[in-house]
This record gives C-alpha cells, structure tokens and sequence, in this order.
C-alpha cells in the first residue's frame, strides 16, 4: 500500500471536482477547453459505439418461441417467486418480454431464430441460492422436447437457436470455477448461440459467438433509491460485499483469486476507501455518492454491483483479469470505467489518486447519458435501447446466419450420450 501522505491532497481535489457542477469543476481542473467540454452534464459515446447502443432491433430479425410445458419454466416460478429477484432472473423477463415483443413470429418457417424458454437458476436452496445441479437435465430434457416435437432443431442441430444461461459459469452449469472447467460447455449446446452472464477470454465456459449480458439487478427497487444528481460525491472507494468465503474457501485464497482478500488487507483502514462486509439499508444511496465503486470478482468474475455503478454513475473499478463485459460491442467500458489486475490491487490507492481530474469528469459525464444505464436494464415493461433490445441486437448483428448452419445428408454435430453420467438422468 503506498504512502498516504502524498496521495491524500490530490484524492481530496479528485472528491472536490466531482461534487462541483460539471462547468466549475471544468475550470477547478485547468479551465479553458475543459470548461467548454463539460458544459453538459452527460456526453454521448460518439460513433459506432454509441450508434450501435441505440439500434432498434424491430424489422432485423424475427423470434419463434417454442411453446413448452409449464415445468421448464413458469410452473417453476410458482413454486419458488424468489427467482424474480435474484441476479440470474434475466432468464424469467426474456421470456416475458418476447411474449409480446413486435420481434416474435407466430410462424416458424419465416423464423431467423428459436427460443427455448427454460429457467435453468430456478431451483434454489433454503438461502435462495440457485444449484446447478439439475440444471443440465433440465435443458437436456427440453431440447429433447423440442427435437421430437419441432423439426427445426434436428436440421441445423441447434445452430439457429438461442438459449439464456445466467449461471456463474453460463453452460458449464456449476458454481465453482474448477468443476465448471472440469464439466465444460453442455455437449447439446455446442452449436447453439449462449446468453449468458459469465465472460472470460480463454475460457472453456465462453464459447464464440456468446452474447454477454449483464446480470439482473431490480429496477424498481433501484428507482425507489435515487438521490438528487447533485449529491456531492463524498466517497473516494465504495464496496460491500465478502473478502472472504470461508464456508466454501476455509484455506483462503481460492475465492475472487485472492482479490477481494488483498483489497481487504490493504484497505481496511484507508480513509480513502469505504469498504466492508456490512450491507446497510443506504447502499444505494451510498453508490451514488461515491467516485468509485469496486467491481471485484468473487467465484465468477462478474457481479450486478457492474450494473448498479452504472446506473447510479459511480465509476466502476473492474478487478476480474481477462472479464468479458456485457454488450462490449455497443458499450465502451474501457472509456467509462477503470481496469485494474487483479495482482495490481495493493497499488489501487496509486492508481486511482493519480488519475487525471478531467479523465474522472469524463467518465461521469458518459456515465450521465440515460442510453448507458438504460442498456443494463431489464424493466418491466421493456423500453427502447434496454438491456432486452441490446440482446435482440446482437442476435441481429449475427445475421445471415453463416454458411454450415444447415445441416447436410450425413452430417452430426451432437452427441446425445456425452457428458457426465449423472447429467443423462431423465429430468
């Protein structure tokens, strides 16, 4: 941990220029171009980027939504609401929305994709936890629904169908990283195109072509919790959570990599940095009062404390090596929030004192610009440019599918006796 004496003044101006208005702390950090820069007080991602985050998916594509028993999904509900709530509901509220999204088509034969609505984070412990468990008979047994019942599968062997898998590790169906890899992607869904939560370059859990989403964080609940925007940004660091799981990881170590551990250990005293184990009924509030809100990974490299720092505009530190983050074709993470390695977390205090004031006004302003909280959305109803239409945009951009997709005499892709024993048990 470096020095405080020589970093805390300019971690004093950094909170200063960030509770100031945009034109004022513009003039605080050098004035002239800068104050002209920030006389708004959110700024557009210009070209692409910010050209794709606002597409409208409506007349690119058209969904078929396979009509399943109620098991594989809404029966599941019933039994168990806690599954709208937590972090792996996107699964829930896709289903909903295509329902009734001006993308679905009553008529498979002018479908450019098929959706399979199966709730694979469903089936939760007494504490609410998801368990994987069944998860992949529970899929297995839904593609075999749809391939005797449909014949569209069975001609491209699942390669013009999507599926949403909000597990910690997507498809690989476990919570833990190393059974995760040890599992490896559902053979079945080999060829079909993933939705999921879990990004990691080099990853036996992200297969190419994935679409990465961001995970459900509540947006009513959300709503209910914004303060004035013009709510001095107070806290330098803000986190909450575990640096520790020593019911899973009693050695220590293996949990976040170490990351969470080190923070911790360099960091409980800081002044500079507010962090804790505690969850106190003002997390919201506190978010979005503070610079910077650390985004740790933890058993998977991803959290939706990702999304609540963009949509509360605290400047997301991202600690998770080699993470893929959610539609980082339409949303420019390297400009609006903070990448940091996961061995480099005893220097985070240098790093983040010693970024320039106009580079953390920036951010701010980017943060500020509604189409980028609106993108990790899943609200209900939907709305343009939401974290929905991001998914059916990327679906989009896929399009034509390519050459191969459609099976020819002879050809099998798929294994239907692969993978674990246990994994082929009727569900």
């Amino acid at each position: 941990m470096g020095s405080r004496t020589g970093w805390l003044p300019v971690a004093i101006l950094l909170l200063a220029a960030s509770a100031l208005s945009p034109r004022v702390a513009a003039a605080a950090a050098g004035g002239g171009e800068a104050e002209h820069a920030v006389q708004q007080h959110s700024e557009r991602i210009s070209g692409s980027a910010g050209d794709v985050l606002e597409d409208n998916p409506v007349g690119r594509l058209k969904v078929f939504i396979y009509d399943l028993p109620r098991k594989y999904n809404k029966k599941m509900v019933t039994k168990d609401p806690r599954c709208l709530n937590h972090m792996f509901a996107a699964e829930i509220f896709m289903h909903r929305f295509l329902l009734s999204s001006a993308v679905r088509t009553l008529n498979p034969k002018e479908a450019d994709w098929f959706y399979t609505p199966v709730y694979t984070t469903c089936d939760l412990t007494n504490a609410g936890l998801p368990l994987p468990f069944k998860s992949p008979r529970v899929m297995r047994s839904a593609i075999q629904y749809i391939s005797n019942k449909w014949p569209f599968w069975n001609r491209t062997d699942g390669a013009d169908h999507f599926f949403v898998v909000p597990h910690d590790f997507a498809a690989c169906f476990h919570y833990q990283e190393e059974k995760a890899i040890e599992r490896g992607i559902l053979p079945l869904l080999r060829r079909a195109t993933l939705v999921q939560t879990f990004g990691q370059e080099n990853h036996v859990c992200l297969k190419e072509g994935s679409i990465i989403i961001p995970p459900y964080a509540p947006p009513q609940k959300m709503q209910a919790h914004l303060i004035s925007p013009d709510t001095p940004r107070s806290i330098f660091v803000y986190f909450r959570g575990l640096f520790y799981d020593t019911g899973n990881d009693p050695e220590g170590g293996y949990y976040a990599r170490g990351a969470r551990a080190s923070l911790w250990e360099n960091f409980k005293s800081n002044p500079l940095f507010d962090i804790s184990t505690d969850h106190p009924a003002t997390y919201y509030e506190d978010m979005q009062r503070a610079v910077f809100c650390l985004c740790p990974l933890g058993w998977a490299p991803w959290s939706p404390r990702l999304v609540e720092a963009v949509v509360f505009g605290c400047i997301p530190v991202i600690i998770a090596d080699d993470i893929v983050l959610p539609f980082a074709d339409a949303i420019p993470w390297e400009e609006i929030g903070v990448f940091v390695e996961e061995k480099d977390v005893p220097k985070l205090d240098t790093i983040l004192t010693s970024m320039p004031i106009d580079d953390i006004l920036r951010k701010q302003r980017l943060l500020a610009n509604p189409s980028m909280k609106q993108a990790m959305l899943f609200p209900q109803p939907a709305q343009p440019r939401d974290a929905f239409h991001q998914i059916l945009n990327g679906l989009a951009r896929k399009l034509p599918h390519p050459e191969g997709t459609y099976l020819q005499p002879g050809d099998q892709h798929l294994n239907w006796t692969a993978g674990p024993v246990g994994d082929l048990k009727p569900w």
